[in-house]
């Protein structure tokens, strides 16, 4: 997948017990906690992906709607 502007895209996960995504490895080697992966991807630094608010009124990463499930955020594969 090319990066626009050289941007990083996530290419692993990490999940909690409840399968949730709890970090994401980055196509440059970083990991970040889901946190500093938010503010990321608010920022423009991650390709693919956007932040969204929840019925809950928190802040969320989702992959962007390209049709494609297999590069949906909870199909990356796992790390550890």
């Amino acid at each position: 997948m090319a990066n626009g502007n050289n941007r990083e895209t996530f290419v692993a996960v990490q999940k909690n017990g409840d399968g949730d995504i709890t970090s994401f490895q980055t196509s440059g080697g970083r990991v970040l906690d889901y946190q500093q992966a938010l503010q990321e991807v608010r920022n423009g630094a991650i390709a693919g992906v956007n932040a969204f608010k929840g019925r809950d009124g928190e802040m969320y990463i989702r992959g962007d709607a390209d049709g494609d499930p297999t590069n949906n955020l909870d199909n990356l594969p796992t790390f550890s």
